[in-house]
């Protein structure tokens, strides 16, 4: 040990300067040999002086010797100044200094180490804080009993508060579980009076066929009667019986196509908000029958759309964005400029299925189509039965895919009730929403579709986003 601390002691000399008395700070070795801290070497010299005398032994160098740095002395001193340090702490649970042999007086707080006189003035503790070793145990008792006390203080309010969430003032379990319950009952009598309400329709639709049978049947009786009547007889009735049928005619047209009524469900577009998506059309896909806005947001039929093609929907645009597995998804389109439209989605490859052991292909289109005939508006699917009367057009429509369930509805958002709904699409990735801003009515001069924005809201009495 005493050969190691001699050891020490020697290294300790030859890596400290002896200008500042420190350790060597990018030390400088000039030609006499001794080494210096470049600063230290530089403020002793004179300002622009070509030659200067070596500090400890006066031998005469040249000013340019300044400028070089001995980086392997300057390594030697880091590695001397870590080797110091370890027997420093080695030497800790001792009197005395193993280095110096004087005892410890001071203590290191940055190091946490017991010191010397001497090693406190060494360059490797001289900008850290010292304190007397008899004033350290009482400082840091007494911050250690400050720290004892507010970790105290803070475990027995966070053991209140746990006992405050265990047992909490308020049941939210019971309030929340309770307007839950009461929602559902909500819903639960709503679904039964919207349920009672078709039931009444559908027999009063009923009813209407009924009669309307029942006055065709009667016409054509009465007209066979007529029929075997003399000639004079024939006359007076015809004009009779000809008002007749025309009237009841002029009802078949009502009395087959059935009107779509309107079943609003609470909350119903709300629900569907968490699934909205920004959507934007692709331009490419567009022929010279539409046109797409800069934004890319509205999509308008043009004036030379063929009149060959004026009641289908071939003219369509595709969104820029596709949809894949797993998704839901829910988009709004403003159409209440436009009197015809069509609206749905294009997938180009669908499962085939299997019916009664023969594969069937399935469509790859499904929509949902607005078609005006004289004064009345016509709501059709494709691929389904809906064909149904409307009151008046809708001016925006919702769209909802549930790509994981294979569901496709579509959803009057003014009135908050579902128009149509497909079921069991077989998809295949990728699925594309469609847009169709046609056919336009002859002498017409129709608005934009244009896609909503995903924070835009319809305003029941106003028709407008607020």
């Amino acid at each position: 040990m005493a050969a190691i601390v001699k050891f020490l002691q020697e290294l300790q000399r030859e890596i400290s300067c002896s200008i500042c008395r420190g350790y060597l700070c990018e030390p400088v070795t000039i030609g006499c040999g001794h080494s210096f801290c470049q600063a230290c070497l530089s403020s002793s010299c004179r300002d622009g002086a070509q030659v200067f005398s070596c500090p400890e032994c006066r031998q005469v160098s040249q000013g340019s010797e300044l400028l070089l740095v001995n980086w392997h002395l300057a390594e030697l001193t880091e590695l001397g100044k870590e080797l110091s340090s370890k027997i420093l702490q080695s030497t800790q649970g001792q009197s005395q200094c193993v280095i110096h042999k004087k005892p410890f007086k001071l203590f290191c707080e940055q190091d946490q180490t017991t010191l010397c006189v001497t090693c406190g003035e060494t360059p490797e503790h001289g900008a850290h804080k010292i304190s007397p070793v008899q004033e350290a145990p009482d400082k840091y008792g007494r911050e250690l009993q400050h720290i004892h006390s507010l970790l105290k203080q803070h475990l027995e309010e966070n053991e209140q508060l746990l006992a405050q969430v265990k047992r909490p003032a308020v049941d939210w379990h019971w309030m929340i579980r309770g307007e839950f319950h009461k929602l559902h009952h909500l819903l639960m009598e709503e679904e039964n009076r919207c349920l009672e309400r078709i039931s009444q329709e559908q027999k009063a639709s009923q009813d209407t066929l009924s009669q309307h049978i029942q006055s065709l049947q009667d016409l054509l009786q009465d007209l066979q009667e007529v029929g075997q009547q003399a000639n004079l007889d024939l006359l007076q009735d015809a004009k009779q019986l000809l008002g007749r049928s025309e009237a009841v005619l002029a009802q078949r047209a009502r009395a087959v196509t059935p009107e779509l009524r309107e079943y609003p469900i609470p909350g119903l577009v709300q629900m569907l908000y968490r699934f909205r998506v920004d959507l934007t059309m692709d331009p490419t896909s567009a022929d010279s029958c539409v046109s797409i806005s800069g934004d890319l947001k509205s999509a308008k039929a043009e004036e030379d759309w063929p009149e060959e093609t004026k009641d289908s929907s071939c003219h369509a645009v595709l969104a820029e964005q596709a949809f894949r597995s797993g998704c839901s998804l829910y988009w709004e389109v403003d159409v209440a400029q436009l009197p015809q439209w069509v609206l749905g989605i294009y997938t180009p490859s669908l499962r085939t299925r299997r019916r009664s052991g023969k594969k069937v292909t399935c469509t790859s289109l499904f929509l949902l189509q607005c078609v005006k005939k004289e004064e009345d508006y016509y709501l059709r699917t494709y691929p389904g039965p809906l064909n149904h009367r409307v009151k008046s057009p809708f001016p925006r429509i919702g769209v909802y895919l549930q790509y994981s369930s294979g569901t496709l509805g579509f959803y009057n958002v003014l009135q908050r009730s579902l128009i149509y709904k497909f079921y069991s699409i077989p998809f295949t990735a990728p699925v594309k929403p469609i847009f169709c801003p046609g056919p336009p009515l002859p002498g017409t001069k129709p608005g934009p579709m244009t896609l909503c924005p995903v924070d835009s809201h319809l305003c029941s009495c106003c028709h407008s986003s607020q």
